[in-house]
């Protein structure tokens, strides 16, 4: 399945943020990468540019690609609610996202890479489809034999996994279950959403 898999920190810095996580090359350079990246008298952006920007870091935190992204989109303009709202929700609700958020890898990434070798299971079948929709009631575990794989305790063994409204953990049984579709307000990403809605309203 194609990914990115260019320099992560140049995109960080691109954006000011440390998306993927903790980065200690993007805390000694948190300025935009290039030999003008550290120029305070920089360009203003337009409002093209500033929506554009906001669309590509959506789609570098979460890892998809544009078809992806597109198409994803749509779907979001097809469900009720407010647009913008639904099209983070949908992100969210994606299976490699939530293994990432239940703490059981480090890094979206790496989720998407436990997911895709058959690792984790969904209500207690093997899913290896790494944009699958979580739906209520949903559970979501590791396969026995792999309980063991270093990348998945090392993981849990960070303690990154923080309490979430939407989601429930059982270290013992090392199962989460999706309670339900996430608020706004429960998803932490800092992503405005709207400059995403209007860029593909144009």
């Amino acid at each position: 399945m194609a990914r990115y898999r260019g320099p992560r920190t140049r995109i960080a810095r691109k954006f000011g943020e440390a998306i993927y996580g903790t980065d200690k090359y993007f805390e000694k350079k948190n300025y935009p990468p290039g030999q003008h990246g550290n120029n305070k008298r920089r360009k203003k952006p337009s409002t093209y540019g500033i929506q554009l920007s906001e669309k590509q870091k959506a789609k570098y935190t979460y890892g998809l690609l544009e078809k992806q992204f597109r198409n994803l989109f749509k779907k979001a303009t097809r469900v009720k609610g407010v647009t913008g709202e639904v099209f983070l929700q949908l992100l969210e609700s994606r299976l490699d996202n939530v293994v990432y958020r239940l703490g059981l890898a480090s890094t979206r990434q790496g989720a998407r890479q436990l997911v895709s070798h058959k690792h984790i299971l969904v209500d207690g079948k093997v899913c290896n489809i790494p944009s699958a929709t979580m739906k209520e009631g949903n559970v979501i575990s590791v396969r026995e034999k792999s309980k063991s794989l270093v990348v998945i305790t090392e993981a849990l063994s960070t303690a990154r996994y923080t309490k979430s409204a939407w989601l429930e953990w059982d270290g013992n049984l090392m199962a989460g279950k999706f309670l339900n579709t996430p608020e706004r307000e429960d998803i932490p990403e800092n992503i405005n959403e709207q400059l995403i809605v209007e860029l593909y309203s144009k």
